[in-house]
């Protein structure tokens, strides 16, 4: 029986290990496995952010640069396990390109649950710092924090990323080998 629940959200803030923890979920079931990259390389540093991302995945991994067509990426996986990182950047991503982030998230519900094969969506908890003095980072934030619970309700494991230690909000974490 497999070690990964059909839905998995593992969250945290910056540098948590969300991403290095999902990865080690999804590496614990037969490959090939798909990437699901939302970052797009706008600037050096997120190239560097990128490229050290690729690096560290063995050539079992396929990956799709889904931005903005998350679903269409989900779609596309079949039966093969599923890494999506991160929903924090997609979202992003809509809100610059002015999409309807309300029909999109429906979108992303339905595609989570046709799911042939188990999915583990990264997102940063952003909820914790300060206010955002801009409108536009309020909105972010609200909205951020609104996808995470439409996610974690419908997750069999929610993972809560800190220092690099998975907590286990919902469900419970993969057993050490």
């Amino acid at each position: 029986m497999s070690s990964v629940p059909k839905l998995t959200l593992v969250l945290g803030g910056a540098r948590s290990g969300k991403s290095r923890y999902a990865e080690s979920l999804i590496a614990t079931l037969p490959p090939p496995w798909l990437y699901v990259a939302t970052a797009e390389a706008g600037d050096e540093e997120m190239k560097a952010r990128i490229s050290a991302h690729r690096a560290r995945r063995s050539p079992d991994w396929r990956t799709i640069e889904a931005p903005r067509h998350l679903v269409a990426a989900l779609q596309k996986a079949g039966t093969m396990p599923v890494l999506v990182d991160c929903v924090t950047l997609w979202l992003s991503n809509l809100m610059l390109a002015g999409i309807d982030i309300e029909a999109e998230t429906a979108h992303l519900e339905r595609a989570l649950a046709a799911a042939a094969a188990p999915v583990v969506l990264v997102a940063n908890e952003v909820g914790s710092g300060i206010v955002p003095e801009h409108p536009l980072g309020r909105k972010f934030r609200d909205l951020q924090g609104i996808l995470n619970q439409r996610i974690a309700a419908r997750a069999d494991r929610v993972v809560l990323m800190v220092a690099g230690l998975p907590l286990a909000l919902k469900g419970t974490l993969r057993e050490s080998p």
